[in-house]
């Protein structure tokens, strides 16, 4: 049990309420109703493989740089409770997991899961490269909803496009202003970061140009696919979480961007599913 907890605790398996809800709410517009147990069955499952795969491969790949980190110090891979051999087994497992999802899924799925795959395996490099590992993490997770669109429908059209890309700046956004806290270890060991090239104010002010796109993408969304008015109530709700979170940082104090800090995000994503599911109900 220790070990499974260890392995829990690497993945950091509670964050899939980040991106959950998201995909979630991708099938729901794609139904136009609540999707079939069936279906919503195999998108988390899915949803779960890929994420812990990425995290799984992301910590295995990080682990010289996470030793190193004071912050990381408790992380499972650099206490030991979670052997490389262990992570790699993981990120094998996980990803055969989201496989067999796809597979039950619509056929394209399948087809399109290597596409799925790349912004997943690729990210945990990107820091050694460019200051665009942001954005390819919102990449990674902007798969969320196409994904479960699609697992639906078997197209992708402009609404959801529209979609992805919202979760995509959104989720980007908030790991840029995460990437602060960073900002001298960064440039100490040559790795890269919006911080590292545009500083801490102008990544700050990168990170709100993304999530007034953010918030234009979930408008649009909801002209797009005619939604009740009770869909725009979550997108209230968003932007002025998001308002918040923006105001308790500064250049020069990050005292606040802590767990809960992020996980105001996950109960967003959450209250913009329920906001999503009242208005298809309505």
């Amino acid at each position: 049990m220790s070990k499974i907890k260890a392995h829990l605790d690497n993945i950091v398996l509670s964050h899939t309420v980040f991106a959950l809800p998201f995909a979630y709410i991708g099938a729901i517009l794609a139904a136009g109703s609540i999707p079939a147990a069936r279906d919503l069955f195999w998108i988390t499952l899915a949803m779960v493989g890929a994420r812990s795969a990425a995290m799984a491969l992301n910590n295995f790949i990080d682990l010289k740089y996470d030793r190193l980190q004071p912050r990381f110090a408790n992380r499972p891979m650099v206490t030991g409770a979670v052997k490389p051999r262990g992570a790699v087994l993981m990120t094998l497992a996980s990803f055969a997991l989201f496989a067999v999802a796809a597979a039950n899924l619509h056929p394209l799925c399948l087809k399109l899961a290597p596409l799925a795959v790349i912004p997943l395996s690729i990210y945990p490099y990107m820091k050694r490269f460019s200051w665009t590992c942001h954005l390819v993490l919102g990449l990674a997770l902007s798969v969320a909803p196409i994904g479960a669109w699609v697992a639906i429908r078997g197209d992708i059209t402009l609404p959801i496009v529209l979609l992805g890309l919202a979760v995509g700046v959104w989720i980007a956004g908030f790991d840029a202003i995460y990437g602060c806290q960073d900002l001298e270890f960064d440039k100490k060991h040559g790795l890269h970061s919006m911080p590292v090239r545009f500083g801490i104010q102008g990544t700050l002010t990168i990170s709100k140009a993304l999530h007034v796109i953010s918030i234009t993408g979930f408008v649009a969304v909801g002209i797009l696919m005619n939604m009740h008015g009770a869909y725009y109530g979550g997108v209230v709700l968003a932007a002025s979480v998001l308002i918040y979170q923006h105001s308790i940082v500064s250049p020069t104090d990050f005292r606040q961007v802590t767990q809960a800090y992020f996980m105001r995000n996950g109960l967003v994503s959450i209250a913009l599913l329920v906001f999503t599911v009242i208005s298809i109900i309505v």
